[in-house]
C-alpha cells in the first residue's frame, strides 16, 4: 500500500533513467532501479509506516545505496547483483 501513490512510477522511471545516463545498460538498470526503489520504499516502512511520498522515497535513495554497498540486504540478491554487476562496488 506504501507505494501506491502519486508519482511512485515518475520516481522509479527517474531512477532508471539515471542509470542508464551512467552507463549501464537497459536491463541491468531496469532490475537495479526496481530493486533500490523497493529497497528505498522498505526503509520507509520500517522508518514511518504507510504513509510517505514519491518524494520521501527519492531521499532515501542514498540510505539505499549505503546498504546495498555494505552488504546489508538480503543474500540472494546480493549473491544476483555482485553476479549482475561485479565492478559496481
Amino acid at each position: 500500500p506504501g507505494m501506491a501513490g502519486a508519482g511512485m512510477g515518475d520516481a522509479l522511471t527517474g531512477i532508471i533513467s539515471g542509470l542508464i545516463a551512467q552507463g549501464y545498460d537497459t536491463v541491468k538498470a531496469a532490475r537495479l532501479g526496481v530493486y533500490l526503489h523497493g529497497l528505498a520504499a522498505d526503509i520507509l516502512m520500517a522508518e514511518s509506516g504507510i504513509g510517505y511520498l514519491a518524494s520521501d522515497v527519492i531521499r532515501t535513495l542514498p540510505a539505499a545505496l549505503f546498504r546495498l554497498k555494505n552488504g546489508k540486504v538480503s543474500d540472494s540478491f546480493q549473491s544476483v547483483f555482485y553476479r549482475d554487476f561485479p565492478n559496481e562496488y
